[in-house]
């Protein structure tokens, strides 16, 4: 990679997701713009606590520096706070040692539309609307949700990942959704060699593929996971889909019917991404978790009813 070539994963993170700004929050709800930019302004030197990304982007600029040389890794803040009112968290960035340099303050208005124009693989927000908006606009994207979890004093950076709806297209859990377990598992062993169309996190997924080959494979900080509901024999259809694509997994638990937050626990994800709320909440017990609502278990009206009940 020379000077002049970017970055080879690009992350976007809302300030909400950040720090934790709970109390300036409850000030903008209860009394305002104009209280919330006063209440900003008068605190803009008393430094913000970490919020639930916060333990993950440390990790991901901590990167850079065991790699040397140009970044490889960069993290773009995007907020609805105008600069004004932002000061205050660039404030905190800076004595934290955050390496993050580039902001957009879009003053109230959804900070989203800036997530292509930066390049970004990946955005990370507490507004779930801005997720959709991003999803809808072919971005990989999740909405953090507030966990328990203890992130831990490894370096080891781990992702972990749902499969459809996540990874992988919808299109089979539709029909798991629509006809059940027995017509889900007669497709994907008609099709086990048939690789499965893409979902909003492969580009992501691949992204991170690249950054890990920048290391030597017994020196790599970064670990994958795949984490399904999915079991025999739905499991091939997966393994051909992800050797299609060269993409390596570093590890995969196809769960069929077990809940999934003891074993992201036993992982020890740094974040863990699913398409159902069901998951997310229980996944949260443990880890820090996303909700990427995508897919036919997040459509409107959905009538199907979502029990969590897995692809035993």
């Amino acid at each position: 990679m020379t000077e002049t070539e970017g970055p080879k994963l690009v992350i976007a993170i809302s300030s909400t997701a950040l720090f934790d700004m709970r109390a300036s929050h409850t000030i903008y709800e209860k009394e305002g713009v104009k209280a919330y930019a006063a209440y900003q302004r008068d605190h803009e030197d008393d430094l913000l606590e970490p919020g639930e990304a916060f333990p993950l982007v440390a990790k991901l600029l901590r990167i850079n520096e065991k790699l040397g040389g140009s970044p490889k890794v960069e993290v773009i803040l995007l907020s609805r706070n105008s600069a004004d009112t932002g000061l205050r968290i660039f404030n905190s960035i800076k004595h934290y040692g955050l390496q993050i340099t580039r902001a957009a303050f879009s003053g109230g208005n959804s900070p989203y539309r800036y997530v292509s124009a930066f390049a970004c693989n990946l955005f990370l927000s507490t507004h779930a609307d801005d997720v959709r908006s991003a999803l809808n606009n072919g971005i990989a994207a999740a909405t953090l949700l507030a966990s328990n979890h203890d992130s831990g004093a490894s370096e080891e950076l781990k992702f972990a990942f749902d499969g459809d709806a996540v990874l992988f297209s919808d299109a089979s859990e539709r029909i798991y959704k629509e006809q059940g377990l027995d017509a889900f598992n007669a497709n994907e062993t008609k099709a086990a060699r048939s690789p499965m169309g893409a979902g909003p996190f492969k580009n992501f997924l691949h992204a991170l593929h690249e950054l890990q080959s920048e290391f030597p494979d017994d020196q790599c900080p970064i670990r994958t996971g795949l984490f399904t509901a999915r079991a025999a024999p739905s499991h091939e259809r997966v393994v051909r889909t992800l050797r299609e694509w060269g993409i390596r997994i570093d590890e995969s638990v196809f769960l069929g019917g077990l809940s999934k937050g003891d074993f992201l626990k036993s992982f020890g994800a740094d974040v863990f991404f699913d398409d159902q709320q069901i998951h997310c909440r229980s996944a949260s017990d443990h880890v820090a978790t996303g909700h990427v609502p995508h897919g036919v278990s997040n459509e409107p009206n959905d009538k199907v009813n979502d029990t969590g009940i897995s692809k035993e």
